[in-house]
């Protein structure tokens, strides 16, 4: 695997285990069990997907909490129709981040599969 493809995808799987503190924190601060359950699937979600990325890069990652800091300090002053917006996009966009891996790892069309239904989920919430 080439230098930069191991960097871009040890970058993803840093990136999806701060979403598991990410969800686990913003369900926190949900007002209705539904939606609190909701983003819990989606921290697990998020959670599978850094197993899988650990499964090709082989680096052993910790979650890193400032992205659920910030996001959640975001959430408390701005509301979730100031922050929901960003978070769907994020999710949806990161889509095309993988598609490029799909065919030498079909392994992560999943993961960009669930990136789409996070996307819309949170869009719903809106």
């Amino acid at each position: 695997m080439a230098t930069n493809e191991m960097d871009a995808l040890i970058a993803a799987q840093q990136t999806e285990l701060d979403a598991v503190l990410l969800y686990q924190e913003l369900s926190k601060l949900m007002k209705t069990e539904e939606e609190k359950e909701i983003l819990l699937k989606m921290a697990a979600d998020e959670g599978r997907h850094g197993a899988i990325l650990r499964g090709i890069t082989g680096a052993e990652l910790k979650p890193k909490p400032l992205m659920a800091r910030a996001v959640c300090t975001m959430y408390k002053i701005l509301g979730r129709r100031a922050v929901f917006p960003l978070m769907s996009d994020f999710e949806i966009n990161s889509f095309f981040t993988y598609k490029k891996y799909f065919t030498k790892y079909p392994e992560i069309a999943k993961i960009a599969s669930d990136e789409i239904r996070h996307g819309h989920i949170l869009a719903s919430m809106m």
